[in-house]
């Protein structure tokens, strides 16, 4: 299916429901390549196959889905996540999962009409990592442990000849974690989010 579920959380306002918080896995890129989305030329298509995956999905289960693009005003997926206890802050700024590192990609979220339990005992992968590689892997600095994401830096960077390694292999922040090197990205796929980000 491409989709993994990356964490869930009681609702906060609603009782005996689950927020369960879904993301691409690593069969994403082979699966969503056959997609009609990725063929057909219109824009967003991953945020439209996520939406044709997660609407059936919801449907079946006889719940409703939430999309990070839906908006405004938008949901708030970075506080669900964190209530998750899946993802924490990592020194960059981004968030961190304890399974994909720095490779998140929530694609949406499952409404479903059930408490879900779960004994959680997890911490975040940050507190195990002495070297600590992602804060000084940005060859411009716009990730690091000193100051909020420089997003004009990072598009400048990768819009320029020195920036192709980024460009082409995905953001050298992301690949120096890890944890994200467990769950690493094929350089075609890189090169896709890249563009999608720098056109942005």
């Amino acid at each position: 299916m491409g989709l993994m579920v990356m964490g869930h959380l009681p609702h906060p306002d609603i009782a005996h429901q689950t927020i369960v918080l879904v993301g691409t896995n690593a069969d994403f890129w082979g699966v969503f390549r056959t997609a009609p989305e990725y063929c057909d030329g219109d824009p967003h298509p991953v945020d439209r196959w996520s939406k044709r995956l997660l609407g059936d999905l919801a449907k079946d289960l006889g719940g409703s889905c939430v999309f990070p693009s839906d908006g405004p005003p938008y949901a708030p997926f970075i506080a669900w996540a964190r209530a998750s206890h899946r993802f924490w802050q990592s020194p960059t700024g981004m968030l961190v999962h304890d399974h994909v590192g720095l490779m998140i990609s929530i694609r949406g979220a499952l409404i479903i009409n059930a408490s879900i339990s779960e004994a959680i005992d997890k911490q975040s992968p940050c507190d195990q990592c002495l070297d600590r590689p992602c804060v000084t892997a940005c060859p411009v600095d716009a990730l690091s442990d000193k100051h909020p994401y420089d997003v004009p830096a990072c598009k400048t960077h990768i819009s320029s000849a020195d920036g192709t390694d980024c460009m082409e292999m995905g953001c050298a922040t992301r690949r120096a974690c890890p944890v994200s090197q467990a769950f690493n990205r094929s350089p075609d796929q890189s090169a896709f989010h890249m563009r999608a980000f720098r056109g942005s």
